[in-house]
């Protein structure tokens, strides 16, 4: 591509309400240009990066068996009631009716219609297994759309999915994905973690994620340095490893605690340790209130409680909720006497003597113990922290955030028997559909290796998806054989198969080198003055070596880095 031919910007300044450095170098670069929040489009070079991307995806499905279709974006609303998840997906799904007043929704994700497709041909036990998997947008009103293209309204998205006879033919299938997603983030240069996640609205017997490590990762990466252990904040287990508190039970006592109604109130009022507490938090679980108590040092994983009671929502309850179900204000909530179900986190019932609210504004109890109160629940409720001991090996935790750039699901028969996809046995015997499904974020994975490779000058590509190879800078057009030997080394390697970019603008020198530097080239030949004894500098964006070479080593460089 010639530039001076091309639908080509930068900029020079920071972009407006860029709230990352990878956003603000995309808009800068000239790769994407927002409309609205969450809504961007992709531009000219940005679509190139986002090509490269897309075929290395495609490449590595098609390499597992995997056959590319295209569904939809505009899906009957009535799909999801039939699944049971338009309730789940609540109000993150785009709908609209037609001029008849059928309703429909923007697919947020596509496993009903994969269903759908499936039953076309599984017919018969001798039909599988088989892989189905398309590229395509996805709408979601995310309330709080941010950095970029990591959390978007409108995304684009690769998403598969296996289709077997038993759990057996899905683990195989599984495992061929977990490869290829592999090989996929390999490819792309990323630097990622996977992670085993909660299957949330998805549901299912297994979830893993790759989260790509990233300073702005919305996603909690807990590992362990000494094993490898991975997995999301949101499921950690936090083992139960507290030695049992031999104290002797003493009486319970009620305390007199005006104006303490949080933890470190109440701590710094009785001049004692939040671990000597036990903490009542009220939530909502699809409109039934429950009291969740854990160590007053710890909090609540809000995910494994939801699981727990399978709530499709759970809130914080409103001051007024605690108020109603507690008789007090709020902060003096416990277990003792509360009239609606108890969940208590296991780490409890190592306790002895601890302090709870007295369901009383301004007053606690002293020298509760779990006798005291009937838990309808004890479950692990707790979130990990780090330096808490690994579940695998009891070593020290450690925290990375991450963004979540692919995920693999094990769905089971969930959806085969929901959508009625079933298949017939040896026995001519209807038996359901075992089925695994898997994503991959696109522009997610341009925003993650956008985030981990760049500079102050600008973006650092890696080779395989950068949007150009390699450009050729002249330093002065006007110097014709500056001017002759660049267009003839353009042709050249264009012709040899290099993704290559002349940079013939009437600019500066300095400007074309900036610029590319902005938009992340992994190779630049300048040809200068030096072009007159037949050499022009190579340099390599990433390390910023630069050196002088023939003019003819320049293809044969070239096409041996990039194979």
């Amino acid at each position: 591509m010639k530039l001076s031919e091309s639908f080509f910007y930068t900029l020079r300044e920071n972009a407006r309400d860029e709230d990352s450095i990878s956003s603000n170098l995309l808009v800068r670069a000239g790769m994407i240009k927002k409309v609205s929040n969450g809504i961007y489009m992709i531009m000219p070079m940005g679509k190139k990066v986002l090509k490269n991307i897309e075929e290395i995806v495609r490449e590595e499905m098609d390499a597992k068996g995997a056959q590319e279709l295209l569904m939809p974006a505009i899906i009957p609303e009535e799909v999801y009631i039939k699944s049971g998840r338009r309730e789940a997906f609540g109000d993150n799904m785009f709908t609209l009716k037609d001029r008849y007043g059928k309703s429909y929704s923007l697919g947020p994700t596509h496993e009903e219609l994969f269903t759908v497709a499936a039953a076309m041909d599984g017919r018969s036990y001798k039909d599988f297994p088989y892989n189905l998997y398309q590229i395509q947008h996805k709408y979601r009103d995310e309330p709080r759309p941010r950095f970029g293209l990591i959390r978007v309204r409108e995304f684009i998205m690769k998403d598969a999915y296996t289709f077997d006879i038993n759990q057996e033919g899905l683990d195989a299938g599984y495992a061929k994905m977990y490869d290829a997603y592999c090989r996929i983030f390999d490819r792309l240069g990323l630097d990622y973690r996977i992670v085993k996640a909660d299957t949330g609205v998805m549901g299912g017997l297994l979830s893993e994620e790759y989260q790509a490590l990233s300073s702005i990762g919305e996603d909690t990466v807990v590992h362990c340095p000494s094993c490898g252990f991975s997995s999301n904040l949101e499921i950690t287990e936090v083992p139960d490893t507290a030695a049992m508190d031999a104290s002797d039970p003493l009486e319970m006592e009620k305390r007199h605690t005006p104006n303490a109604g949080t933890i470190e109130e109440i701590s710094a009022f009785l001049e004692r340790e939040p671990s000597d507490f036990v903490k009542t938090l009220i939530y909502d679980a699809d409109g039934k209130l429950y009291a969740f108590c854990l160590p007053g040092d710890r909090e609540l994983n809000e995910t494994k409680a939801g699981k727990l009671l399978g709530a499709l929502e759970l809130t914080l309850a409103t001051p007024e909720q605690v108020q109603e179900a507690t008789k007090a204000a709020v902060g003096f909530a416990g277990p003792v006497g509360l009239d609606i179900p108890v969940i208590l986190d296991r780490q409890v019932l190592k306790k002895k003597n601890f302090i709870i609210g007295a369901n009383e504004t301004d007053h606690h109890f002293l020298n509760v113990n779990v006798t005291d109160f009937e838990p309808w629940k004890v479950a692990d409720i707790s979130q990990v922290r780090e330096g808490d001991i690994c579940p695998n090996c009891g070593e020290p935790l450690a925290f990375e955030h991450g963004i979540e750039v692919g995920n693999l699901f094990k769905l089971g028969t969930k959806y085969a028997e929901s959508m009625d996809l079933k298949y017939l046995d040896e026995n001519n015997q209807l038996q359901p559909v075992w089925m695994g499904s898997y994503g991959i974020g696109l522009e997610r994975c341009m925003a993650a290796v956008a985030d981990q490779h760049h500079d102050e000058a600008g973006l650092i590509w890696p080779l395989e998806i950068a949007p150009f190879q390699i450009a050729i800078v002249p330093v002065s057009m006007k110097n014709e054989t500056q001017a002759k030997a660049a267009l003839k080394l353009y042709e050249d390697l264009k012709a040899a198969g290099v993704q290559v970019v002349l940079d013939d603008r009437p600019e500066r020198a300095g400007v074309k080198f900036k610029d590319m530097e902005l938009i992340g080239i992994p190779y630049r030949v300048t040809v200068g003055r030096g072009i007159d004894s037949g050499m022009v500098e190579w340099t390599e964006r990433e390390s910023g070596v630069r050196e002088e070479i023939p003019v003819d080593m320049v293809k044969e460089r070239i096409l041996s880095l990039i194979g």
